[in-house]
C-alpha cells in the first residue's frame, strides 16, 4: 500500500481490530467502527481502544470461570 492510502478501522464479533483500505469491500464478519484516516491515525486509534487483546469469547469464559 502506498502512503496515500486511506484506511478505516474494522472490528469483528470477537472485538478484534483491523485496518482496512476504505476503497476495498469490508470482509465478512467485520464491521466499520467509524474511524478513517491515515495508517498512522488509524493505528493510534486502535492502540487507544484495543487494550485487551484477548478475544471476547475467551474473556467471557475466564470471567465466568472466576465467578
Amino acid at each position: 500500500m502506498d502512503e496515500n492510502t486511506r484506511y478505516q478501522v474494522l472490528r469483528n464479533d470477537e472485538d478484534q481490530y483491523s485496518l482496512w483500505p476504505v476503497d476495498v469491500d469490508v470482509p465478512a464478519g467485520w464491521h466499520r467502527v467509524g474511524k478513517e484516516g491515515t495508517e498512522a491515525e488509524c493505528s493510534a486509534y486502535v492502540d487507544e481502544v484495543w487494550t485487551d487483546m484477548r478475544p471476547r469469547s475467551l474473556r467471557e469464559r475466564m470471567e465466568s470461570a472466576g465467578s
